[in-house]
């Protein structure tokens, strides 16, 4: 007996149900930018061939566009092919990152983080604790989707409000600002990689370096903006409705516990694996609450935070201190900019390691190891994925056709007098609706950066404007599309309560968030962008 609600078919159902259609046809990341890397190389070899070239403003020489399947292509490609997968610019910072999250989450300090930051927080209060921990949840990349719903949902139920809205509320909180936090993540540190390489393709453009930090200032506001909004909508409109519509506050009884199997995520925070496998009736739940020892460890990891805080502070700000530019001070290049990646790596990897220590969940070095080794695991798919990735920015790069379409795109909306805010709000529109079909943000990113990248810089922004533009679009409508592959997960979790659910019904009740989060979103850098305010340390919105 199938569990989906029966009952006419409406207009909105029919569009996600099309967008589904559409997108199960778009082939896998990795086929998809191969295919991309043949079209790229056929379509460098035609123009080559017809002697197709482009002159770069400002600069003195005419680029000539060079061919894949040619003599000089071909050997480029086969002497380069190591190069370009090593020298994708994403794996040098987002690695090392990856490194110290892991063992941060691993070691379980991340996840004793959020639950602390609930547990401490009023009854009214709670739907802004729901909301500001899921925005700022990427810290935790992937498994925010699965650690944050659920624990919303009990603090919710113990503090006697209505626990599926802290489900819906903590899952589209995470999905809808997840291109943001109020630390630098290795998100971060993969978008700058990507936008970086593109801009090889305008040599001798002057641009702001790209870094982790290049949108910081820009990613705290909107982690505190979007924070509130999702609270204000889970207590003025997401819980009234649950309470309105009758929707249970108990689990249905199914004569089970936890989630069904099919739908239960291996590392779902509600039972282990094992116990998920046998459908176990007594399937433990994470508590809310944390344990002495627990308490215990994040404070101590509170305080290995601080004493790293002094250390890096006197080593940056005493006299010549070899952290400084040639002028003494750090804007808007230096080696302390350069330094985010060993800033972030240093700080997740000593409070997991301090928070381990104290838990037991780190008692050797041996330990430390196993939890990185196994965030590379967790990471495998995007490192065979980056392998196609480096190809195709390092093509598009050297054939030169990432610059003709960047001088000819420019050229269009000049003629047309669309160079303004306007065209970044069509920018971040265009996004929103890829987002839809294509849930990796790294490979949207990297098909759009190559493109819109170098196009802006030709109409005088910056790179790291252009990649502030890119995260509204690229987080707003995650949680509304059939292809976000959490969206199943989040499925059986509101099963628990309402065994008829469908993907219709999540999906509708995520939908109040999309439009007040991408509005208010864009409304922000509007006005980073008429009163030209710093994204970051260093960068800015126009070129100088």
């Amino acid at each position: 007996m199938s569990t989906t609600t029966q009952g006419k078919v409406g207009f909105g159902q029919r569009m996600l149900d099309g967008i589904e259609r559409v997108g199960n046809k778009l082939p896998e990341p990795f086929t998809l930018f191969l295919g991309l890397f043949l079209l790229t190389g056929a379509v460098s070899t035609a123009m080559a061939l017809a002697d197709v070239s482009v002159s770069i403003p400002g600069g003195d020489e005419t680029v000539a566009i060079k061919g894949l399947f040619t003599g000089e292509g071909l050997s480029w490609l086969t002497t380069t092919m190591g190069d370009n997968y090593i020298g994708f610019p994403p794996l040098a910072t987002v690695l090392p990152i990856l490194l110290a999250v892991g063992v941060a989450e691993k070691s379980g300090m991340l996840a004793a983080a959020v639950r602390v930051a609930f547990g401490s927080s009023p009854r009214w209060l709670l739907p802004y604790a729901v909301g500001f921990v899921g925005v700022v949840g990427s810290i935790m990349a992937d498994s925010a989707f699965i650690i944050i719903p659920p624990l919303a949902a009990l603090v919710f139920k113990a503090a006697g409000r209505h626990p599926m809205a802290g489900l819906i509320g903590g899952f589209a909180a995470t999905g809808a600002g997840y291109s943001t936090s109020i630390v630098p993540t290795s998100l971060d540190a993969l978008f700058a990689g990507i936008t970086t390489s593109v801009m090889d393709t305008l040599p001798g453009t002057e641009y702001s370096a790209v870094n982790p930090v290049s949108n910081y200032y820009f990613n705290i506001a909107a982690s505190i903006v979007l924070a509130v909004i999702a609270g204000f909508i889970i207590d003025k409109l997401i819980e009234p409705n649950m309470i309105r519509k009758g929707v249970p506050r108990e689990y249905a009884a199914t004569g089970k516990k936890g989630l069904a199997k099919e739908f239960q995520a291996k590392d779902s925070p509600y039972s282990d694996t094992e116990v998920a496998a046998q459908h176990e009736e007594d399937a433990p739940e994470v508590k809310a609450e944390l344990e002495p020892e627990e308490k215990k460890g994040l404070i101590w990891a509170l305080v290995s935070a601080l004493i790293l805080t002094a250390v890096l502070l006197v080593a940056f700000l005493v006299p010549n201190s070899p952290w400084r530019n040639e002028d003494g001070g750090f804007l808007p290049e230096s080696p302390l900019l350069s330094s985010i990646v060993f800033i972030v790596f240093a700080y997740f990897m000593l409070m997991g390691v301090v928070y381990g220590f104290v838990v037991r969940s780190v008692r050797s070095m041996n330990d430390v190891v196993r939890m990185m080794s196994d965030s590379i695991v967790d990471m495998m798919s995007f490192l065979i994925l980056a392998f196609i990735l480096g190809q195709f920015i390092a093509l598009f790069n050297w054939t030169g056709i990432g610059s003709w379409i960047a001088v000819a795109g420019a050229d269009g909306l000049e003629s047309i007098g669309l160079t303004g805010f306007a065209a970044v709000i069509g920018f971040m529109l265009l996004a929103s609706v890829l987002n839809l079909f294509i849930v990796s943000g790294s490979s949207m990113w990297t098909l759009m950066a190559a493109v819109f990248v170098p196009l802006f810089a030709l109409l005088g922004y910056e790179p790291a404007f252009i990649q502030a533009g890119f995260r509204v679009g690229d987080s707003a409508t995650q949680v509304i599309t059939p292809l976000n592959p959490y969206m199943i997960v989040l499925l059986g979790l509101v099963r628990r309560y309402e065994p008829n659910a469908g993907l219709g019904t999540v999906i509708s009740r995520m939908f109040p968030f999309v439009i007040p989060f991408w509005l208010a979103w864009a409304a922000l850098l509007a006005i980073w962008f008429f009163l030209d305010l710093p994204l970051g340390p260093g960068n800015g919105i126009f070129l100088d």
